[in-house]
């Protein structure tokens, strides 16, 4: 065990009143960009880790939850709706997990990540190849550095999945904005018929859970369909939520056989096995629990620009 004084602690703020704290043994890289406060370190426990703005984003030990969690229930979706996943968008997405997981799927032939911080992009790349794997020399991926917004507003409506793996929507930080109607609005109409949108929606836990069913509610205003699901992962200090969005149906009871199939045929064995998702799992993370089905069904907040996400 390390002596004390080889480690330091770091806390996340969850509420005025709660926080977790994890010792960090070594940081990596450390600096203040024009959008926000990053910090890349080693950890006690949980490996490398990245955190933007005083929250942890993603460590090596679980990471996996969360980045199979986001990528391949939409994936999925695309092609139980019968298509095939060409083209992939990835908004945010730092640390090159994510690009990671899309690449595992034989019929992506383009990925674009779009990222407005290049300082944290280039740091990730430098300290956590353990997340991105070399993703990034991918020859079917492409990295832009630019608000999400503006390319948003300059790309066709060609991609079969647009992934949103954005930091918190807090008032000082660079992502308020693409938790809105608007920009729901805006995605849906980048999508090929029978994409499928997810986002990282935020906490689910009993004290925390407002932003996750408002932004939900928000979706319901634009997307035919919705499914919310959540995944615990150690690093995030309680449950984490996300959002499947699509015009088409979702199926909410998935049968585990055909999901099991849909993945051995269409993922890349090169790119070794899946962690977390399977058939079973798929099933049990869209069985939302009865307190957060209520949550949702009475929330009457809408995101927009004018109303925007906000700390509480």
């Amino acid at each position: 065990m390390s002596s004390p004084r080889s480690f330091f602690w770091v806390q996340e703020y969850f509420t005025p009143w709660d926080y977790t704290a994890r010792a960090v043994t070594r940081i990596l890289a450390y600096r203040k960009t024009p959008f926000q406060e990053m910090l890349i370190a080693e950890t006690g426990a949980f490996g490398k880790g990245l955190m933007l703005d005083g929250h942890w984003q993603s460590t090596t030990v679980d990471e996996f939850l969360y980045h199979e969690a986001l990528v391949h229930p939409a994936i999925v979706q695309v092609v139980q709706a019968g298509g095939i996943p060409r083209r992939v968008l990835v908004l945010g997405g730092a640390e090159g997990a994510t690009l990671r997981e899309v690449l595992r799927w034989r019929s992506v032939e383009q990925v674009v990540m779009v990222d407005i911080d290049g300082e944290v992009v280039a740091a990730c790349r430098e300290h956590l190849p353990e997340m991105h794997q070399g993703s990034f020399e991918d020859p079917r991926v492409e990295v832009v550095i630019a608000d999400a917004l503006d390319f948003l507003q300059e790309t066709g409506p060609i991609w079969d999945v647009i992934l949103s793996d954005l930091s918190d929507p807090i008032e000082s930080g660079p992502a308020y904005r693409l938790f809105t109607q608007e920009f729901f609005r805006q995605i849906r109409s980048k999508l090929q018929p029978g994409g499928a949108f997810t986002i990282q929606a935020g906490p689910t836990g009993p004290v925390e859970l407002h932003q996750h069913t408002r932004i939900v509610r928000t979706l319901k205003t634009v997307f035919a369909a919705v499914q919310p699901y959540a995944i615990y992962a150690p690093t995030y200090g309680g449950p984490l939520g996300f959002a499947l969005a699509a015009q088409d149906p979702i199926v909410s009871r998935p049968e585990p056989e055909q999901i099991d199939q849909i993945l051995s045929q269409q993922l890349d064995p090169e790119r070794g096995a899946l962690q977390f998702i399977d058939g079973i799992t798929l099933l049990g993370l869209y069985q939302v629990p009865a307190h957060l089905r209520r949550a949702i069904a009475a929330e009457t907040t809408v995101y927009t620009l004018d109303n925007p996400p906000r700390v509480e």
